[in-house]
């Protein structure tokens, strides 16, 4: 490696212990203001130009507020729906009282799998935020909880939403990498099933029944789990300091207790609107004609902004027909929901411009230049540059589509089981060491309330382990290549 790829590295590891140290350290400095400023730093130390740095900030924190702040913002607005319906908690009651406590982590895994699907990791935490934390409020009220029931419950919906967005089809990353290395896709799809099904489980519920435990003390703000519960000063939580946990300021207003209005059938339906629109969005791309009005109809009814619409208008119809709320309720609910998300924002946003001036300052080729020069096996090469690409870069889809440049041309264009082991490889790499420049590492931190130490041990561990296991069962099966 060159003297500059090696002062790019340096650069990398100071910013992102000087990050670190601004957060977690002495000064306790609000993760929105602190990214901003190392965002700065690491630019102009980088060398990126005076004239572009502004431009990259503006550009990677309105990207990636534009992909997931929106979103987020409907979704809060229609967990607060479900929640003052009393329409959650009806669902957490069905759900603890068919299931033993060991069995619900397995039960929030196999309902993050299938949310998954269609779904990006932030869209699909959103949608089961409202359901995890009332479950989880549930446990804490019957007590013998071993650890955090929020962290226990957490854990395996982390490990399946994060397993299904980088390692199978339709997710825009493992497609991309399907193209580019020529892949089947009836055959991606079924090694990524045989690779992801064993991942979930051991980096999900088996990892969360072993940190749970470890981590007693991780709730969530107390008016933020009373939003998605609708349980004013829900049993157990952990009350914010004066200045909100998040450091804004700001608490959010916490509504009416709940109501029994909604059926439950109809919550679980408000809930699945968005899921049914971005499914038949994904199936309309593998089997229709992209020029045809149907598939085109279904593309824009499967957008994430537009299906996590649909499914609030559809919640709000159900709650004014059959909640017996009045639009004036429903509107303080509506305005109430967006105080305790407005800090999220802010930090996801400044998430993001960390990670375009990584990007644009040169780091994220640099890491590329040095892992191409590894003499290693092609599965392992890809799974190494996706992962130090995702890691420098914030970005999944990024490290996947720039690690599949870079070894396409290193096997040959029959599509074969090599091809496809490829992908999930890749797509694995792409999810490990997911850290302080990527956005869904804050999202969880502050939708549950931990420390950065916490974050580390529950989204970044998590992580990371379904990034080894992916790698390890691609190399297992590669035996059979």
């Amino acid at each position: 490696m060159t003297s500059h790829t090696w002062w790019l590295l340096l650069i990398l590891t100071v910013a992102i212990a000087a990050l670190i140290y601004l957060i977690n350290g002495r000064l306790r400095v609000h993760p929105f203001v602190a990214l901003i400023v190392v965002t700065v730093a690491t630019g102009l130390v980088a060398g990126e130009p005076v004239a572009d740095l502004t431009g990259s900030i503006e550009e990677g924190a309105g990207g990636t507020l534009g992909d997931v702040g929106v979103t987020l913002a409907l979704g809060a607005m229609l967990g607060r729906l479900l929640s003052d319906s009393g329409a959650t908690d009806a669902i957490a009651r069905a759900l603890v009282g068919r299931a033993s406590p060991r069995g619900l982590p397995w039960l929030v895994g196999a309902a993050a799998f299938v949310i998954g699907i269609p779904m990006f990791f932030e869209i699909g935490l959103i949608v089961l935020l409202p359901l995890i934390f009332s479950v989880a409020r549930r446990m804490e009220e019957r007590g013998g909880a071993n650890g955090s029931p929020y962290v226990l419950l957490g854990v395996p919906a982390i490990a399946s939403l994060s397993t299904l967005h980088g390692m199978l089809p339709p997710h825009p990353g493992p497609l991309t990498a399907m193209t580019g290395l020529h892949a089947d896709l009836g055959l991606t799809l079924l090694v990524g099933f045989v690779c992801a099904v064993p991942t979930v489980i051991l980096s999900g519920p088996v990892y969360a029944r072993w940190i749970a435990p470890r981590l007693p003390d991780v709730r969530p703000d107390a008016a933020l789990v009373a939003q998605f519960t609708g349980a004013e000063g829900a049993a157990g939580t952990r009350h914010a300091p004066a200045t909100g946990a998040d450091g804004s300021g700001a608490r959010p207003d916490t509504g009416s207790g709940p109501r029994e209005g909604v059926p439950t059938g109809l919550a679980v339906a408000a809930v699945l609107v968005p899921v049914v629109l971005m499914l038949l969005r994904t199936l309309a791309e593998t089997v229709l004609d992209e020029d045809g009005g149907l598939a085109a109809a279904l593309a824009f009814a499967g957008e994430p902004l537009v299906a996590m619409l649909a499914g609030l208008l559809f919640a709000l119809g159900v709650t004014l027909v059959r909640g017996g709320r009045s639009g004036e309720e429903i509107r303080e609910s509506l305005t109430g929901s967006l105080k305790s998300v407005a800090a999220i924002l802010l930090i996801i946003g400044g998430g993001g411009a960390f990670k375009q001036v990584l990007q644009d300052s040169g780091i994220g080729d640099a890491i590329a230049s040095a892992a191409e020069g590894a003499h290693v096996s092609v599965i392992l090469l890809g799974w190494l540059i996706a992962l130090l690409l995702s890691l420098t870069t914030g970005s999944a889809t990024v490290g996947i589509v720039s690690a599949t440049g870079i070894v396409a041309p290193l096997i040959g264009g029959n599509g074969g089981l090599e091809a496809s082991l490829l992908v999930v490889a890749i797509g694995a790499g792409s999810i490990g060491l997911n850290y302080v420049n990527h956005a869904g590492f804050w999202l969880v931190k502050e939708s549950f309330g931990m420390d950065l130490t916490q974050a580390a041990k529950t989204q970044t561990a998590v992580q990371t382990l379904v990034s080894v296991f992916g790698l390890g069962m691609a190399l297992l099966l590669s035996l059979f290549a």
